[in-house]
C-alpha cells in the first residue's frame, strides 16, 4: 500500500484504534497487497463512542458486549442484569478501549 493511502487511512480511521497501535497498523499496511486494499478500505469499523452509548443506556442488558461480538458475556450480563450495576459500571470505563481492539483484531485478519 503506498505512504498516502496509508497516512489517509490512518487520518479517517485512527481513531478507531488504540493509540498505542497505530505504529504497527502503519508497518502492517505497508505489506498489505492491492487485492486486499479496496476490502480494507470498505471495512466499517465499531465507533468507540457508540460502544460507550450502548454501555451507558444500555449496559445493564448487555447491549455493548453484544455489539463487539462477545455474545456468552452479554448473555450473561443480561441475565445477572449487569452483575447488579457493578459490571455495567465497571464496563462504562473499559468499553472504549474494547472497541478499539475490537477494530485492531478486525485489521489483523487481513494479514
Amino acid at each position: 500500500m503506498e505512504k498516502e493511502k496509508i497516512n489517509q487511512f490512518i487520518m479517517i480511521n485512527g481513531k478507531f484504534f488504540p493509540e498505542m497501535m497505530i505504529g504497527e497498523v502503519k508497518q502492517k499496511l505497508e505489506s498489505l497487497d492491492e487485492s486486499k486494499e479496496t476490502m480494507l478500505m470498505s471495512t466499517e469499523w465499531k465507533n468507540p463512542t457508540v460502544a460507550f452509548l450502548f454501555a451507558f443506556f444500555l449496559g445493564n442488558l448487555g447491549v455493548d458486549r453484544f455489539w463487539l461480538g462477545q455474545t456468552g458475556l452479554g448473555v450473561v450480563k443480561l441475565l445477572t442484569c449487569g452483575a447488579a450495576g457493578i459490571w455495567s459500571l465497571i464496563d462504562l470505563f473499559t468499553v472504549m478501549g474494547r472497541a478499539k481492539t475490537y477494530n485492531y483484531n478486525k485489521l489483523m485478519m487481513y494479514f
